[in-house]
């Protein structure tokens, strides 16, 4: 099957001008980068990877506040990814780089696998550390239902059109011809979610799986559309993914949450792009109830360090003078290189010793 559908790419793009499609998920960059479809598809398509790595984009300073209230003896849980992720105030010297570094320094911290084990954790003042895009706030609601206020959370989670149209106007008009669009984001939020960008923007749209055949399948589907000039959306996910997505789902998520302004790592601020607990819930919310202040380093990387640009394809970790170097999967320094879903770490995993210099 995959030989037949990259003939068929071959055929399409033949008669086709150089493409830049961009995958917004870090499992399709995982796919693609692990099972070797760059070096199989024509070199006239280049992949981008988009900004689909929730860790990466989290704000530093959520977790300098984070780190703050660990060392001030309330437990902070959170998932193995954020565990390593940096702050910004170490940059500045006297302060803990991370959650890891926090707990070596007597901070109480504890990865957990599950939002769910944080109702089975002792007894004291607990925070949950909330980080995800929409695929993992219906787990972070099944916390706050069954809590009664026994956990606090900190929302970082964060919504994926806004900041797919962040992207989008980053790079600039026409510069990306076709986009694959999250399946397990997808799943929750619907299909129906990324209608706006064949309909405002022109843009070619593939809600795709995650096997390497459903890459390649979103990828021929894309050059058909380019190729007829007609930008559409197609959904080859539709056995997981519905045009309405998951309504009971999206209707907790109300129940509990509301949309504002949030600060994206390395991006700034982004317009209604954040998930944020609603007055009536502030007794399960951190922020409120220990007067947490996050300070704004939203728009300051780690000297040195390109992972912005990584994030919003605009820049490969090749191309970062740190990649493999002073930043490793095994000692990282920035934050696409802590986390499993990002780019710096897939390619890491998969094209470390094509480090250029």
């Amino acid at each position: 099957m995959i030989e037949g559908l990259v003939k068929k790419i071959f055929e399409v793009s033949s008669k086709l001008k150089d493409l830049k499609l961009m995958s917004f998920c870090g499992t399709h960059e995982h796919t693609i980068a692990s099972s070797g479809i760059r070096e199989i598809i024509p070199r006239s398509i280049e992949l981008i990877p988009g900004p689909g790595c929730p860790v990466c984009i989290t704000p530093a300073g959520i977790i300098d506040e984070a780190i703050r209230l660990s060392l001030e003896g309330i437990e902070i849980l959170t998932f193995g990814d954020a565990y390593r992720l940096p702050g910004f105030k170490w940059t500045k010297g006297g302060f803990p780089r991370s959650l890891m570094e926090a707990k070596e320094l007597g901070g109480k911290v504890k990865v957990v696998y599950s939002p769910a084990e944080a109702l089975h954790e002792g007894s004291g003042e607990r925070v949950f550390l909330a980080i995800g895009f929409e695929t993992t706030v219906p787990a972070t609601v099944s916390l706050l239902e069954r809590g009664k206020d026994r956990v606090k959370i900190i929302s970082a989670h964060r919504l994926t059109p806004p900041v797919m149209v962040h992207t989008l106007e980053k790079h600039g008009k026409g510069k990306i011809s076709g986009i694959i669009a999250p399946g397990h984001v997808s799943a929750i939020i619907g299909a129906k979610a990324w209608e706006f960008l064949p309909r405002d923007y022109g843009i070619p749209t593939v809600v795709s799986g995650f096997e390497p055949e459903d890459v390649l399948i979103s990828i021929l589907g894309l050059l058909r559309m380019i190729e007829a000039g007609r930008p559409e959306l197609l959904n080859t996910y539709s056995r997981v993914v519905r045009a309405e997505g998951n309504k009971k789902a999206l209707s907790s998520m109300e129940k509990w949450f509301e949309v504002r302004d949030a600060s994206w790592r390395g991006l700034g601020m982004i317009p209604k792009s954040g998930l944020f607990l609603k007055e009536k819930w502030r007794n399960y919310d951190a922020e409120f109830q220990y007067g947490l202040r996050f300070e704004d380093s939203s728009e300051k990387n780690l000297p040195g360090c390109r992972c912005a640009e990584v994030v919003l394809g605009m820049s490969t970790p090749l191309e970062c003078p740190l990649f493999m170097k002073g930043c490793t999967p095994e000692r990282p320094y920035g934050p696409c290189m802590v986390s499993l879903e990002g780019t710096c770490y897939i390619w890491a995993r998969n094209y470390g010793k094509r480090r250029r210099g």
